[in-house]
């Protein structure tokens, strides 16, 4: 005889099914913003450890600047062809591939004996990164519904992987002074296997199932164009930006880039249609981005170095003073979903930019006896804020009018401008401070340059506030 379910068991069902689906929401929310802290981290989680790095490895000056370049410009060269991948492929696919080969780097570099095996394991742990960045993005906004829910998951992404740039000081200063410099590199060991776990369990896969190829001359050209620029970039605080080892590799990069266009324009499945930037809000949202990125990555630099080089703090006191600025960036990213409601993506935007804006310019004001309070703390909190409340609206236009098909790709494309901005901005803001320094040591001359990058970086902030207002659109594109 069968038993017919009563009105109680199906009561039952109806409740706990919507909960289940709740629960695996996060699980996969979970596990993709781990994924995002992880690759954020390790773009400044090693700026404290490079004495130690230089001492032990016996790196030479330029050897020790590409522990931090090596990462940057794989991460951001290969960045659009692992979002295409990740359409292509899977989504899941490629965040396993890539957080397992991220992961493996880590135990490669935590492990090395020489200089070299160092700064390969950091090339390939930024080849990592660049395959697993675009799938965190894209499986978080597969997995909600468009609305106010997923504007709220991609605040919380955007919290996590501001969190992770703010917490890469503390939580390298930490490991230094209490371990050794290998475990600012190992420490991704454990924690990327419970992620892998966790998302082998949890996600489920997604692809653009049309049918299309990877388009392999123009992953070629992007991602070779994308590498010659960052390295150029990179090249310009040791050589100056009118040096031959500046200018070849930055004019060879723009070429292959307009090369790139060319047969995009052409091919029949192109690894970034150009038709993707017909849309307002992807192409305001990306170049803004890229102005943003360009001052907020290198305020952690300069607050770092400004904090140990003239305020005599150690790398862990450093890490220490600059968590509530991370605190700060967190709340601003989860904040600006519920601001977007009332005054829509670009007003909050804009609001973020200019909060920044006055951050910077109050950085720009430091002394060399400076104070916790007025010089770091008040700051670092404003600049931080605004950078979180930016950012949530900004990658949420960006991914507003991608297609199912190329939403590996877009996200690909919002991770490529803040990092390229990133990285651009840093070494101008680096040029610029060293010009004012005019190679003094002392603490009233760096504080000098420090103080003309703060100043730098508001009239980078303003332009792009202004950018934003007359650029973004008022409202979301279908």
């Amino acid at each position: 005889m069968v038993h017919a379910p009563d009105a109680e068991d199906t009561a039952r069902s109806a409740v706990s099914a919507p909960a289940a689906r709740s629960a695996r929401t996060w699980a996969v929310l979970l596990a993709a913003c781990a994924g995002q802290f992880l690759v954020v981290l390790d773009v400044s989680v090693v700026n404290v450890a490079l004495p130690s790095m230089r001492a032990d490895l016996r790196l030479s000056t330029t050897g020790l600047q590409w522990v931090l370049n090596a990462y940057s410009i794989a991460f951001a060269g290969f960045m659009l062809l692992g979002g295409r991948a990740a359409d292509i492929f899977g989504r899941k696919r490629m965040f396993l591939v890539g957080l397992g080969l991220f992961t493996a780097a880590s135990v490669a570099g935590g492990l090395a004996q020489e200089g070299w095996q160092l700064l390969a394991a950091r090339g390939v742990q930024g080849l990592g990164a660049a395959v697993l960045a675009p799938a965190t993005l894209t499986i978080v906004t597969a997995a909600v519904p468009p609305g106010p829910a997923r504007t709220r998951a991609i605040g919380t992404w955007s919290a996590v992987g501001a969190g992770g740039g703010a917490a890469g000081g503390l939580v390298g200063g930490v490991l230094t002074d209490l371990l050794s410099w290998r475990w600012v590199l190992l420490i991704n060991v454990p924690v990327g296997a419970l992620v892998l776990v966790g998302a082998a369990l949890w996600l489920t896969e997604s692809r653009a199932g049309d049918g299309r190829r990877l388009d392999l001359p123009g992953a070629v050209l992007v991602t070779g164009g994308l590498a010659a620029v960052a390295y150029g970039i990179v090249q310009t605080e040791e050589s100056g930006w009118t040096a031959p080892a500046t200018l070849l590799p930055l004019l060879g990069g723009l070429a292959l880039l307009g090369l790139f266009v060319a047969v995009e324009a052409r091919t029949r499945a192109p690894l970034m249609p150009l038709k993707l930037f017909r849309s307002r809000a992807v192409s305001a949202a990306n170049v803004t981005m890229f102005v943003c990125g360009s001052a907020s990555f290198a305020m952690w630099f300069f607050m770092t170095v400004y904090a140990q080089n003239v305020l005599g703090y150690t790398p862990l006191e450093a890490g220490l003073a600059l968590i509530p600025s991370s605190l700060s960036v967190v709340i601003g990213s989860k904040l600006a979903p519920r601001f977007m409601v009332r005054a829509g993506a670009r007003n909050v935007a804009v609001l973020g930019a200019l909060v920044a804006a006055t951050g910077f310019g109050w950085q720009s004001t430091m002394t060399a006896d400076g104070t916790y309070l007025v010089s770091i703390l008040g700051p670092g909190i404003l600049m931080m804020a605004g950078v979180g409340l930016a950012a949530t609206p900004l990658a949420s236009l960006a991914t507003s009018g991608a297609a199912p098909g190329d939403a590996g790709l877009v996200s690909g494309l919002i991770n490529t401008s803040r990092t390229m901005g990133g990285a651009l901005g840093l070494a101008f803001l680096s040029t610029v401070a060293a010009a004012r320094t005019a190679g003094g040591t002392d603490a009233e001359a760096l504080t000098a340059g420090y103080a003309l990058a703060f100043r730098t970086g508001t009239g980078v902030l303003l332009t792009g506030a202004v950018l934003m207002l007359f650029w973004l659109p008022r409202r979301t594109e279908p």
